[in-house]
């Protein structure tokens, strides 16, 4: 169990490198990749700890992998390597901030609506499906079916950011509802008054 809790923890740590990345790039428009490093892991530095060179190596590493997924493009810009975000990177830095944002209106007071996602995604397109299974479990949501999820918070906004993230267009339907028969497990896990 502990190779799993430590593995977990790793990619969470990877996360959370490729996002400070990410917002850095985001807030200055075009950055040069040696400024990179400094600027990013500013924002993290539980996860830098002393060692430059290590902290250097991450950002890069991560830069890469933002790049691989084409949320990153280089160029070059006035004889020094640029990097600038794309389309995609800027949906998924604004998946980042809402689903932050998510979290910061748990706070709030409930107002007795929940909040349904639901989807069909056809099974050619399994790894999309998961993906969005993930990112509800992620963003707070309880399953109520394999299909439907569940919040007690206003998430419209983070709802579609997912789906033009995913391209999903109409396979998911987000609802308000006033009320759920035998709701009380709902309200115990989102410890609901």
């Amino acid at each position: 169990m502990g190779g799993v809790e430590k593995s977990a923890r790793k990619r969470r740590k990877r996360r959370n490198i490729q996002a400070a990345v990410l917002t850095t790039i985001g807030a200055a428009g075009v950055i040069t990749v040696a400024m990179i490093a400094p600027n990013a892991l500013a924002a993290l530095p539980a996860l830098i700890g002393k060692d430059r060179y290590k902290a250097t190596f991450q950002a890069k590493t991560a830069l890469g992998r933002l790049a691989a997924k084409g949320h990153v493009r280089f160029f070059e810009k006035n004889g020094r390597k640029s990097v600038e975000l794309t389309e995609a990177g800027r949906r998924a830095m604004l998946l980042k901030l809402a689903r932050e944002t998510e979290q910061a209106k748990r706070k709030k007071r409930w107002d007795h609506r929940y909040r349904l996602v639901m989807f069909d995604i056809p099974q050619k397109r399994k790894s999309v499906r998961d993906r969005l299974r993930r990112l509800m479990r992620e963003c707070g949501f309880l399953r109520v079916q394999n299909s439907v999820w569940i919040s007690p918070y206003d998430c419209e906004e983070l709802v579609m950011l997912i789906k033009t993230d995913l391209r999903l267009g109409t396979s998911v339907l987000y609802a308000v509802v006033e009320e759920i028969e035998n709701d009380t497990w709902i309200k115990k896990h989102f410890e609901l008054k």
